[in-house]
């Protein structure tokens, strides 16, 4: 590609702040949950790059067409691929479509088709714009998408902190992950921290019903704990991992966890998984994210509780990884539901999106 700002390049990154930043020299935008990706063309040809520089193309066929009849000739832009589902942001479904065989992305593209909401433009034309103040590059990417209709989506922006305030409250329901900060006069600049990202942060109280050994230390070190939740029919869930410890903690979680693990199968909830069995919460289970990671773990008697910090579920599981707080010694693990989390209703993406998916 001939362009001014040519592949790969790295995307600009944001790092955590616990609100959102004072004084009136901010942009604020919602905050999407999807695959970060650079799209660049030059004529007839795209290269959508994620963010750690691989090709996207296959996977997302269904965005070729639109994004060459919509774009200028000679561009790059910063964005995200979301897929929206039921009212709101489907990860999963984009997970899914990283997939070998084309013909089942190609019908997964059919049955849940992909949308990209641009937040920056890098060049256009034969100019180079990561130079340009924020606000120069947002009003460009403004006009030249100002005709775009799905799936092609220019994301909100306000200087009002208010308002951004009110999308950090109400947008969660639709997917959403929080709120950007982008300095007005800020250059683009690639592979370095330099915005802020406010994110959603809950405690919840989890049974402890396994854990990992660390990838370093022979097994003299604990790398994450296996957390459940107990559903409606008392089964335990697993719902994600916490892995937020010290080096100095991994080692004393191996002597702590001890007397857990003497007799731990024998009436383990997850014993047909650690046998090699199939399911849904597999805590051993591979994915297409965990290629050659060691996944085996060492089931607990799931009698420890600890509450953690997350920021928001995806279905019935936590999005990310999970925080340490601290050990609930003073609570039951049959405490530990579903029901102690905060539900968010669902906000329409039509909220977000004028029209379209």
């Amino acid at each position: 590609m001939n362009l001014p700002v040519a592949p790969p390049v790295l995307p600009m990154l944001a790092k955590r702040t616990p609100e959102l930043p004072a004084g009136d020299e901010w942009i604020f935008e919602p905050k999407w949950d999807g695959f970060r990706t650079l799209i660049f063309r030059d004529g007839k040809e795209i290269l959508l790059q994620s963010r750690d520089s691989k090709p996207l193309n296959r996977y997302f066929p269904d965005l070729i067409d639109p994004l060459l009849a919509r774009l200028p000739e000679r561009c790059a832009l910063d964005g995200e691929i979301v897929i929206a589902h039921d009212g709101a942001l489907d990860f999963d479904a984009l997970q899914l479509r990283l997939h070998p065989a084309a013909s089942r992305v190609k019908m997964l593209a059919e049955k849940m088709p992909s949308s990209v909401v641009f937040f920056d433009l890098l060049c256009l034309g034969d100019h180079d714009l990561l130079g340009a103040p924020f606000e120069n590059r947002r009003a460009k990417l403004e006009s030249i998408l100002a005709a775009a209709a799905p799936p092609i989506h220019i994301t909100p922006a306000t200087r009002d902190r208010k308002v951004a305030s009110d999308w950090f409250r109400r947008f969660e329901g639709a997917g959403l992950d929080g709120v950007m900060a982008k300095r007005a006069a800020g250059i683009y600049e690639p592979d370095k921290r330099v915005m802020f990202k406010v994110k959603h942060e809950r405690d919840c109280d989890c049974v402890v019903a396994g854990f990992r050994w660390h990838k370093q230390g022979d097994q003299t070190m604990v790398g994450s704990l296996l957390l459940g939740l107990f559903d409606d029919a008392g089964a335990l869930q697993h719902v994600g991992v916490c892995a937020s410890f010290t080096t100095e903690m991994r080692k004393e979680l191996v002597e702590l966890l001890a007397p857990y693990r003497k007799n731990a199968l024998v009436n383990h909830p997850w014993k047909a998984w650690a046998a090699g069995g199939e399911g849904q919460r597999m805590p051993g289970g591979q994915s297409r994210w965990s290629q050659g990671k060691d996944l085996s773990w060492e089931p607990l008697r799931p009698e420890l509780v600890v509450e953690i910090a997350y920021e928001h579920m995806q279905d019935s599981r936590f999005r990310h990884m999970a925080q340490f707080r601290r050990w609930r010694t003073d609570k039951p693990p049959a405490a530990c539901t579903y029901a102690q989390l905060e539900v968010v209703p669902a906000l329409e993406l039509t909220e977000i999106f004028a029209t379209g998916r």
